[in-house]
C-alpha cells in the first residue's frame, strides 16, 4: 500500500506534545530555524517529518523559554514509525507479531480513530528514534557554528549535543496517567504485586524489567529469610552449625536465576520485546575519530584504531584498576587494625561503651566503602569513555566489568579475609551485619531521601516563579515543562542492578554464618520498591522507553556470583567442626573431598542451566510457529517473483 506523505499533518490543531527539546540560551537564530525545519521536513528530503512548536508564542516575556520546543507527531507518522523501529503488538488471534501499517487492522484494539493504540512511551520512543536518525545530507557544518562540522550520514542531534548547542531532550510526563500509576504503585503501603504492565506502558520495558527483577528477587529471598530467623535465634553462639544452611544456599542461588530466565521470557513475550529484531547498532554519541567509510554500511563515519583502544585499555585502564584494588586492600588492612584496637579497648574496659566501640570500625569501613565505590564509579566512567568504544554495548560491558571487579573486592575482600585467613566466624557475622545494614541505610538516604528533599525545594521555587508571570498562555503546560526540565536526569538502571548484585553477594556468599542477612535484604527491598517508584514518579525526568527482553549483562554477573558462592559455601562447610570431626587424622583427605564436592556442584549447576530451558514450552512453540510462518511467506514471495522469469524464458525458447 502506498502512503501519501501529505497525510502527515504538520499543522495539526490537536497537537500533542510528547518530547521537549531545550537549546542553548545563546543559540543563533539561523541554527534554531535550520533545526526546526529539519524536524518538520519530509523524510524524502532528509527530515524527520514530525510536529514542532515553541513552548510559548511570546518567548521574550519568559527568560529561557524561547529556546524550548515541544515535539509531537501525527497518528499516521507514529504508526509508520512503529513499523520502522519494529514494535511488536498483539494480534486478534492472540499471537504477537511485528507491527506493519498494511496489516494494522489485524492487531488487537486497533481502530483508525483510536490514538491510544500505541502507548505514550512507545510514541516517545518512535520520536526519539526519528530525531536520532536525523542525518546530514549536503551540509558540511551546523549553520551559525562553522566549528561544528558535518558530513553525509552524521547524526545531527549528536553533533548538536557534543557542541553544547542542544542542552537536553526528554519525554514529557502524562500528568493524569502518572497520577494513576503513582497511586496504584507507591501511593498505598500494601503487601501486593507491582503493576508491572502499567509500569511498562508508562516507562517502557527496561524500567519494568528492573522492577520485575526486584520484585522477583525479593520474593526469592523469603525462603532464605524464613529459614534464617529460627536458625539465627536458636544457634546464636553455635557459629559452627551452618552446614545445612550453606547446603540450602547452594541450591537456592542456582535455582532462582534459572527460574527467573523463564519468568522473564514469558513477560518479554507478552510485552513483545522477545520478538523484536535487533537493529544494526549505530556508533555511540561520544565515539570520535577520523572520518572514514564503514565497511558494512558504506556510510561515512568516524573511524578509530582498535590497536590504540587496546593500548589505552591495557596500558592505562588496567593499571589504574589494579592501583585502585591495591588501595582498597590497603584500606581494608587499616580497618582490621582499627578492629584490633577496638577489641583491646573492650578487653581492658568491659563496659557497654566498649561493647558499642566494637561496631565503630565496621561502620566507618562501611561508609568508606560507599564513598570509594562512588568515587571509583566516576573514574571508571571517565576511563571507559576515554577508551573510545564505538558501540554503546561495548562501552557498557567494559564499564560494568570495571565497576564490578572493584565493588566486589571493596565490599567482600574483608569478609573473605576474616573467614579464610582469620577463621573468625564471630567477627565475620559482626562485619557482615554491619556492612549490609550500613550500606542499605546510606543507599536509601542518597538515592531517595536526599533527592526527594531537593526536588521538593526546587518544585516550590519553580511554581512560585511561574505563577508570578502575567502572560496569556497555558500555565499548566508551562509549569510542567519548567518543572521537568529542572529535574535530575535518570541515568539508567546501572546503580540499581549493582545494589542488588552486591546484596545478592552478601546473602549467597556468607549468609550461612549470619542468617538474618536475607531478612534485612527483604526489608530493604520492600522499601526499595517504594523509594525507587517514588523517585521515578516524582524526582527524575521521565526516561525514554527502551525495549529489552532481559536484564542483559547483569544475568551473567549474577550467575558468576553463584559460582563464587559455591566455592565459598563448600569451603565454609569444610571448615565446620562437624565435618572436621569426620576426618580427625587426615586433613588432606578433607581438602580433596571439599574440592571434589565443589567441582561436582559446579558441574551440576551448569547441567541444571543446560537442562532447564530458558523459555517455557508454550513460548518455544509460539516462536517456532512464527518462524515457520515467516519462512512460508518468504517462499511464496520468492516464487511470485521468480515464476514470471521462468515463464518468459520458456516462451522465448
Amino acid at each position: 500500500m502506498k502512503i501519501s506523505w501529505s497525510a502527515y499533518d504538520t499543522s495539526a490543531t490537536n497537537f500533542r506534545p510528547l518530547v521537549v527539546i531545550e537549546l542553548a540560551k545563546d543559540i543563533k537564530d539561523e541554527t534554531k530555524e535550520w533545526l526546526t525545519q529539519k524536524i518538520v521536513e519530509k523524510k524524502k528530503n532528509g527530515g524527520a517529518q514530525l510536529l514542532v512548536k515553541p513552548l510559548v508564542e511570546d518567548g521574550e516575556k519568559i527568560e529561557g523559554n524561547h529556546n524550548i520546543y515541544l515535539v509531537g507527531a501525527s497518528p499516521l507518522r507514529l504508526l509508520l514509525g512503529a513499523e520502522t523501529v519494529g514494535l511488536v503488538k498483539e494480534c486478534n488471534d492472540n499471537t504477537m507479531r511485528a507491527f506493519t501499517y498494511t496489516t494494522r487492522k489485524a492487531f488487537k484494539d486497533f481502530a483508525e480513530d483510536n490514538h491510544d493504540f500505541l502507548t505514550m512511551a512507545e510514541c516517545q520512543y518512535v520520536i526519539k528514534h526519528e530525531l536520532e536518525n536525523l542525518r546530514a545530507k549536503d551540509e558540511n557544518m551546523i549553520p551559525g557554528y562553522p566549528q561544528a562540522k558535518l558530513y553525509p550520514g552524521k547524526s545531527i542531534i549528536r553533533r548538536l549535543i557534543t557542541n553544547g548547542i542542544l542542552i537536553q531532550i526528554f519525554p514529557l510526563h502524562d500528568t493524569e496517567e502518572l497520577k494513576k500509576l503513582k497511586h496504584t504503585w507507591c501511593g498505598q503501603v500494601k503487601v501486593r504485586y507491582q503493576p508491572l504492565d502499567e509500569i511498562r506502558c508508562y516507562f517502557g520495558e527496561t524500567i519494568a524489567v528492573y522492577f520485575a527483577f526486584l520484585e522477583y528477587f525479593t520474593l526469592a529471598l523469603v525462603p532464605m529469610a524464613v529459614i534464617g530467623i529460627p536458625y539465627y535465634f536458636f544457634d546464636w553462639e553455635d557459629y559452627d552449625k551452618y552446614v545445612m544452611l550453606a547446603a540450602f544456599n547452594l541450591l537456592w542461588s542456582t535455582i532462582i536465576l534459572e527460574v527467573w530466565k523463564r519468568c522473564c521470557a514469558v513477560m518479554a513475550y507478552r510485552w513483545g520485546t522477545l520478538l523484536m529484531k535487533r537493529q544494526f547498532e549505530e556508533p555511540r554519541p561520544g565515539f570520535h575519530g577520523v572520518l572514514g567509510i564503514n565497511p558494512v554500511t558504506g556510510r561515512e563515519e568516524p573511524v578509530y584504531s582498535s590497536f590504540k583502544r587496546q593500548l589505552r585499555i591495557y596500558l592505562v585502564s588496567l593499571p589504574f584498576v589494579c592501583l585502585c584494588l591495591y588501595l582498597s586492600l590497603h584500606i581494608m588492612m587499616i580497618y582490621f587494625n582499627l578492629e584490633h584496637q577496638a577489641y583491646l579497648y573492650h578487653e581492658e574496659n568491659q563496659s557497654e561503651l566498649s561493647s558499642l566501640m566494637l561496631y565503630v570500625p565496621s561502620i566507618i569501613y562501611a561508609v568508606v566503602i560507599e564513598i570509594l565505590n562512588r568515587i571509583y564509579r566516576y573514574a571508571a566512567e571517565f576511563l571507559t569513555s576515554w577508551e573510545n568504544h564505538r558501540l554503546e554495548s561495548s562501552h557498557q560491558n567494559h564499564l560494568v566489568l570495571k565497576v564490578l571487579v572493584f565493588n566486589f573486592l571493596n565490599c567482600f575482600a574483608s569478609l573473605f579475609y576474616i573467614a579464610f585467613v582469620l577463621f573468625d566466624m564471630k567477627l565475620l557475622r559482626q562485619s557482615l551485619a554491619t556492612l549490609l545494614i550500613t550500606s542499605q541505610i546510606l543507599n536509601q538516604f542518597v538515592e531517595a531521601v536526599l533527592p526527594y528533599w531537593l526536588q521538593k525545594r526546587r518544585t516550590k521555587s519553580v511554581k512560585k516563579k511561574v505563577k508570578a508571570l502575567d502572560i496569556d498562555t497555558d500555565l499548566s503546560l508551562l509549569e510542567q515543562v519548567n518543572l521537568e526540565k529542572g529535574m535530575d536526569t535518570y541515568l539508567g538502571t546501572f546503580d540499581d542492578y549493582l545494589e542488588l548484585f552486591l546484596q545478592f553477594g552478601y546473602v549467597s556468599l556468607f549468609s550461612c554464618v549470619y542468617p538474618l542477612a536475607a531478612v534485612f535484604a527483604v526489608l530493604n527491598n520492600i522499601t526499595e520498591i517504594y523509594s525507587d517508584a517514588l523517585k521515578m514518579c516524582s524526582i527524575f525526568k521521565r526516561p525514554f522507553s527502551e525495549p529489552t527482553a532481559n536484564i542483559g549483562v547483569w544475568q551473567l554477573a549474577f550467575q558468576t556470583m553463584t559460582v563464587i558462592s559455591v566455592v565459598t559455601n563448600c569451603v565454609l562447610i569444610g571448615m565446620s567442626p562437624q565435618v572436621n570431626a569426620l576426618f580427625p587424622d587426615s586433613k588432606m583427605e578433607l581438602i580433596l573431598i571439599v574440592v571434589l564436592a565443589e567441582h561436582l556442584i559446579i558441574a551440576m549447576k551448569f547441567l541444571m542451566a543446560f537442562v532447564i530451558p530458558d523459555k517455557p514450552r508454550d513460548i518455544q512453540i509460539k516462536l517456532a510457529r512464527l518462524e515457520f510462518e515467516s519462512l512460508e511467506a518468504l517462499k511464496q514471495q520468492t516464487s511470485l517473483v521468480r515464476w514470471p522469469v521462468r515463464f518468459d524464458s520458456t516462451c522465448s525458447e
